[in-house]
């Protein structure tokens, strides 16, 4: 990652996109996984689009390799060129509360990188972090997002997040792969187990939740950062009924970047038995 991190970030994403269509060949449970969330949630696709989909995933999953090492080792001089950044009214407004900012997103490959500007536009900004199975990948992880934010939070200590937002932290908040407490609510008009924690600790916080989207742009090594108006009436009483309302925001950020979303993780897992096995192999892919 240093190593990419010391080459120019245009001509390292050009590298990396042949090894993800390389990756794609040799992953097939990966792959297997990939197509039957893409077919789930895309039934309008054909299987030749599907394909050609589930391929530019498997290119952004390797263009992630030196977007991350540019945001953890790279230089910091071409932040302010790289990034378009919208919609920072609507962060500046929710900041004057004075009570914190909930920032909903989800689980993109540009994570990392886009991260970047953080520390430049935020007073207080705090990055989440989950833990791994490997201590060395964890710590790499920590010691990365350390460099994007002001305070790290990890993704099980509920009293440190609140701690951040009592201070009128900035959270990056991406709930879409936590099923903890979670309960069915259609994801693409397909149940899956959802986290519900988004309402409950905007109510415990009063912090405002801020939709918020990031992708790479067409035009190269260029990302888009757009910050969304807070949703009225929001939270109320219902965590299940706020989450309803969250996440059609989701799909909304993933159809604008479909192929850049995190479709390698079973998405549908842990619902009920007596539901359908989304990634069952009843069908090669």
């Amino acid at each position: 990652m240093r190593a990419c991190a010391a080459v120019p970030l245009g001509l390292a994403l050009a590298v990396h996109r042949p090894i993800g269509r390389l990756f794609y060949r040799l992953a097939p449970k990966l792959r297997h996984t990939v197509r039957r969330n893409l077919e789930t949630c895309f039934p309008e696709l054909d299987a030749e689009a599907i394909e050609t989909l589930a391929k530019r995933h498997f290119e952004a999953l390797a263009m992630s390799i030196p977007e991350s090492a540019a945001a953890w080792f790279g230089s910091d001089r071409d932040i302010a060129r790289r990034f378009d950044v919208l919609g920072l009214e609507h962060l500046n407004a929710a900041l004057v509360r004075g009570k914190g900012v909930i920032l909903y997103t989800g689980h993109f490959t540009t994570l990392e990188i886009c991260g970047q500007p953080f520390k430049r536009i935020t007073p207080l900004f705090a990055a989440m972090f989950s833990h791994r199975s490997s201590p060395l990948l964890e710590e790499i992880q920590r010691r990365g997002r350390t460099r994007l934010a002001h305070e790290t939070v990890s993704s099980d200590s509920v009293r440190a997040l609140l701690r951040s937002l009592r201070n009128n932290a900035v959270v990056w908040y991406a709930p879409d792969l936590m099923h903890r407490d979670g309960v069915l609510i259609p994801f693409f008009n397909e149940l899956a187990m959802t986290n519900v924690a988004t309402g409950k600790l905007a109510r415990l916080s009063g912090a405002t939740v801020l939709p918020f989207a990031y992708r790479r742009l067409p035009r190269g090594a260029h990302y888009e950062i757009r910050f969304h108006a807070p949703l009225d009436d929001f939270p109320s009483d219902d965590p299940v009924a706020d989450a309803r309302r969250l996440v059609p925001l989701l799909e909304q950020f993933i159809r604008a970047a479909p192929e850049q979303y995190q479709w390698l993780q079973k998405r549908f897992k842990g619902r009920p038995a007596a539901m359908r096995d989304v990634y069952a192999r009843d069908t090669p892919s």
